[in-house]
């Protein structure tokens, strides 16, 4: 019997960037019930991971491991660590203008690049600024972005890069990934790679869950979120 299971959370538990519904609530209870641990590893911040969740009582790895927290007795969220990197900025913006001027992409909304206070960097292929409509249509299938993905990965060797959102992609500093993130918290647990089941819905190339998808751990691939419980029933994950 598996020991462990993790859960992505855009699209495996919830809507992208949309509060956790009921029924998601009720199938993370149900594994618990049967006698599973939960971890949620995620992209996101660890408190809005949370806030997202409802305030469900999990522990968090968020920022791709920079960040973990749990949750103490009274529901409130207590961070365990918070990583940072240095970065370059100017090295960091440089290199997104040559790639925007190679891919006709100069023309944006608001800001070119977007900082984290972790280290991280997102790029904004149409802008911080960009409106919602305009994001969505841009590369709904992601053909455009993986098209431009290993010039970007070429670019910037130090860190891991993903397709993100619906018009960017996201850098964490190397090792940082989920994967990276799910080791680090198995070997604190005792936890093997044959003990833990993962579920996600970004598995494809540049995806942010590929890295577990590759890892060799079993992986649920997750299309809807809504089909969250008939695919962990037919995986007999639940009963």
């Amino acid at each position: 019997m598996k020991k462990l299971i993790g859960f992505d959370l855009d699209g495996t538990l919830s809507q992208h960037k949309s509060p956790m519904d009921l029924a998601s609530r009720s199938v993370l209870d149900d594994l618990r019930a049967g006698g599973w641990d939960l971890v949620m590893v995620c992209a996101g911040q660890c408190g809005r991971v949370y806030s997202q969740m409802g305030g469900y009582p999990v522990d968090i790895l968020g920022n791709y491991g920079m960040q973990r927290t749990t949750v103490d007795g009274s529901g409130n969220l207590v961070t365990v660590w918070d990583k940072s990197a240095p970065c370059d900025r100017e090295s960091v913006s440089s290199r997104i203008a040559a790639l925007r001027d190679r891919f006709g992409l100069d023309s944006f909304t608001g800001d070119g690049v977007e900082f984290h206070p972790s280290g991280c960097v997102t790029f904004p292929i149409l802008g911080t600024g960009a409106e919602l409509a305009d994001k969505l249509r841009f590369d709904p299938d992601r053909v455009k972005r993986r098209k431009m993905l290993p010039d970007v990965i070429k670019a910037f060797p130090e860190y891991t890069v993903f397709v993100g959102g619906t018009s960017s992609f996201d850098m964490a500093p190397r090792p940082y990934d989920k994967w990276y993130a799910l080791k680090i918290y198995m070997q604190e647990k005792g936890i093997g790679q044959d003990d833990i089941v993962f579920a996600g819905d970004d598995w494809g190339p540049g995806g942010n869950d590929e890295s577990v998808y590759r890892s060799g751990a079993k992986f649920i691939c997750i299309d809807d979120y809504r089909r969250l419980r008939q695919i962990l029933t037919a995986e007999k994950i639940l009963n």
